[in-house]
């Protein structure tokens, strides 16, 4: 069994966390306490804080992590091949004919079960 021990920088990314969450709601709170006020003003200090809020955010282990993983993403979207507009247009042409055909085979099968049934049961004769 192992204990999780905190240590000082723990202490204190839990800390810089808490004081982001702090912004945040407080931020939150006096938008809605400002009410009298232009919501074009409330907004742009709600996202102001929000802002000061994410930087600190940013200077905890887990907003490192986060950071590192969206540069990390960035780096894999520019590795993507991406389609070129003829490829898209056949791709997209070839699902849509295909949903047809299934929608029509289903519509088609319904309407041989349905007349299964009512030769069956005796409604259909």
């Amino acid at each position: 069994m192992t204990s999780k021990t905190e240590t000082p920088d723990s202490r204190l990314d839990a800390l810089k966390s808490g004081v982001a969450l702090l912004l945040v709601a407080g931020a939150i709170g006096g938008f809605y306490y400002f009410g009298q006020y232009s919501t074009l003003l409330r907004v742009i200090g709600l996202l102001v804080v929000i802002g000061l809020a994410l930087a600190v955010f940013l200077q905890t282990s887990q907003g490192r992590s986060a950071r590192e993983f969206i540069h990390e993403a960035r780096v894999e979207i520019r590795k993507v091949v991406w389609p070129t507009r003829k490829e898209t247009v056949q791709t997209t042409s070839i699902v849509i004919a295909m949903v047809a055909a299934v929608a029509v085979f289903l519509w088609l099968l319904d309407m041989l079960l349905a007349w299964g049934m009512r030769t069956v049961i005796g409604h259909g004769v």
